[in-house]
């Protein structure tokens, strides 16, 4: 387990802007577990009796006081408007998840989809610059000879007391430097593997971005494309998927080959130095491209930069064993995309209209409990939204 940072100390994440007020901070030292509140029963009934708005400042409240424009087509108000202004205070307003129920935060989400998103220049740029601080992608997303030399020795992410000596062999598995730099794409998508993708015609979206982010191999078939498209530029790949379905490489390889090859060119990345049993299956995965003479990048993501990233989002109440794949992704995308949009990302068992979902868009296996804290991921994504720092799309593209 990943120990969790005490406070702030010197640490430079700690100089990023918070999301979370101080009532967050008196919660944790009370030691009270914040609990999200599961849709129930007539809570995730779809509003009705609802009258539109004019854009002009003036918004009638429904008869419960609350404010709501779901009779107006999605995007049809600019995010800057000063209706548009209200319903994002309504999202940044809610401070921790147990301030409202599931379906009023699900409410206030829907109401928002009327605004059609624009991005914040400011707070995207000092929402970088505090990741710059704090985790520096570009210079430590993955391990490479620049950063890390020859004959040095890698402190594993969470085995601590596990040392990795950097012998010339794997000093040679690692790029020369970075193959990315800051801000070098201008439009990104990282695509998460939540049901909330199904059915939303994004493809060609996601298609048309500068630079796309997977997670975890997921499948990009014929079958699917249409609504999580087929360009791959980046992909994860979790050792334990090797472990589970390739028998760690161990015996035949070309059936993991053949998975890589539906990603076409794109890279690899690989959390090999997470700790030790990592290592050697992660390894395999670039001893087995170069013997099929693959031109595909294989990286091996940088421990002490997956720590600051755990550092900085604990800052802003993502407490969790580990982050999933997507957040490490949106983090790194953050510092080298001038605009980020993400697809995929939900963690609930509804849909924002109260819809049952299915965990992901291929299949209904829910991940191990208690290990990810994915509710406040998705908290912290919509609160970015609202602020204009990140695209999230969670209905159909257009």
């Amino acid at each position: 387990m990943t120990s969790e940072p005490d406070g702030c100390g010197s640490h430079e994440c700690c100089s990023v802007p918070r999301i979370y007020s101080a009532e967050v901070e008196r919660n944790k030292c009370r030691g009270g577990g914040q609990q999200f509140s599961r849709l129930k029963g007539l809570e995730v009934g779809n509003w009705s009796g609802l009258i539109s708005f004019p854009d002009d400042g003036g918004m009638k409240p429904a008869r419960n006081g609350r404010k709501r424009y779901l009779e107006r087509p999605d995007g049809s108000l600019e995010f800057n408007s000063t209706s548009c202004k209200e319903l994002r205070q309504e999202i940044t307003d809610v401070k921790v998840l147990t301030m409202v129920k599931t379906s009023e935060l699900f409410e206030r989400w829907r109401n928002l989809q009327v605004c059609k998103w624009a991005q914040n220049k400011e707070q995207a740029e000092n929402f970088r610059t505090s990741l710059s601080r704090c985790c520096n992608a570009p210079s430590f997303l993955f391990t490479t000879k620049r950063n890390t030399p020859s004959g040095s020795k890698l402190r594993y992410e969470v085995d601590t007391s596990g040392i990795l000596h950097i012998s010339p062999e794997i000093f040679k598995m690692f790029p020369d430097d970075m193959p990315y730099s800051k801000s070098q794409f201008k439009k990104c998508a990282v695509i998460g593997n939540g049901g909330i993708i199904k059915n939303s015609k994004c493809g060609r979206e996601i298609d048309a971005a500068d630079f796309v982010f997977r997670c975890n191999i997921p499948p990009i078939s014929d079958m699917y494309s249409e609504d999580v498209g087929s360009k791959t530029d980046l992909v994860t790949v979790n050792p334990s998927i090797i472990t589970e379905r390739f028998q760690k490489l161990e015996k035949w390889r070309k059936p993991f080959y053949d998975v890589l090859r539906n990603y076409e060119n794109s890279s690899v990345v690989l959390p090999a130095f997470y700790n030790t049993r990592n290592t050697d299956v992660s390894f395999r995965v670039k001893y087995m491209l170069d013997d099929f003479e693959s031109a595909r990048g294989v990286f091996f993501f940088h421990p002490q930069y997956l720590l600051n990233v755990q550092r900085f989002w604990a800052v802003q109440g993502v407490r969790a064993k580990r982050l999933s794949s997507g957040l490490m992704l949106v983090t790194a995308a953050m510092e080298l995309c001038e605009q980020v949009h993400l697809y995929g990302f939900w963690a609930f068992p509804m849909n924002p209209s109260g819809i049952f979902i299915t965990h992901h868009y291929y299949d209904n296996v829910k991940p191990r409990p208690g290990f990810h804290a994915m509710p406040y991921e998705i908290f912290n994504f919509m609160h970015m939204h609202a602020r204009g720092i990140v695209h999230v799309h969670t209905g159909p593209c257009r």
